[in-house]
């Protein structure tokens, strides 16, 4: 099984980045839209902690850029109707340590605000895993900010700030700009364009 790769940074794409390692071959690894990965400009050295996903079809790698990411995305998997692609977009909700908070105070509505996850499998989340996260004192505060400010992002907005990082701002300069612009509504496209001209 695969647990670490490290190598140089291609591209993203779909949800996912290509590293490729010294041997010359080029992984696809799935990662979350807030993981710190996406920070990485192409040809930049990083490392990805990775699980492997093994399916009659296919296999899936999915990757965190410490230990403590990839163990929330192993315990949020471990519940029952939470596979990869829920556990991914509920790590797309914020840092780990934010997902931490939600969970430690019991906020399942802001965890059914992650793609593809509803009412039930975050209430589920909450019961199963309430009392196994380990959430810091900071954490909590974080997380009862994020539950604040999920819904008031569009799904738009969010894919616009991923497309920001990775043409090499920082999280902070790309959600910055993103919030600076004011119309409703607009394209992923229309919300980078017109975020650029904040940055610029």
């Amino acid at each position: 099984m695969i647990r670490f790769i490290r190598g140089e940074y291609l591209y993203y794409k779909g949800g996912a980045i290509v590293i490729e390692t010294s041997g010359g071959i080029g992984f696809r690894v799935f990662v979350s839209d807030t993981s710190s990965l996406l920070t990485a400009r192409e040809g930049d050295e990083i490392s990805a902690y990775t699980y492997m996903h093994v399916k009659e079809d296919g296999m899936a790698l999915y990757g965190f850029a410490d230990e403590d990411g990839l163990s929330l995305f192993e315990q949020l998997i471990s519940v029952n109707g939470v596979g990869p692609k829920a556990g991914l977009a509920i790590m797309s909700l914020g840092t780990p340590g934010q997902i931490k908070g939600i969970i430690a105070s019991g906020d399942a509505a802001s965890i059914s605000q992650a793609q593809g996850v509803g009412k039930k499998t975050a209430e589920r989340v909450i019961l199963e895993l309430k009392d196994k996260v380990t959430a810091l004192p900071e954490d909590l505060t974080d997380g009862a900010n994020l539950s604040v400010g999920i819904a008031s992002l569009s799904g738009e907005r969010n894919e616009a700030i991923v497309a920001l990082t990775t043409l090499g701002y920082s999280k902070k300069e790309a959600e910055s700009a993103v919030a600076s612009v004011p119309d409703e509504g607009l394209s992923t496209e229309e919300y980078v364009k017109k975020s650029l001209k904040f940055l610029l």
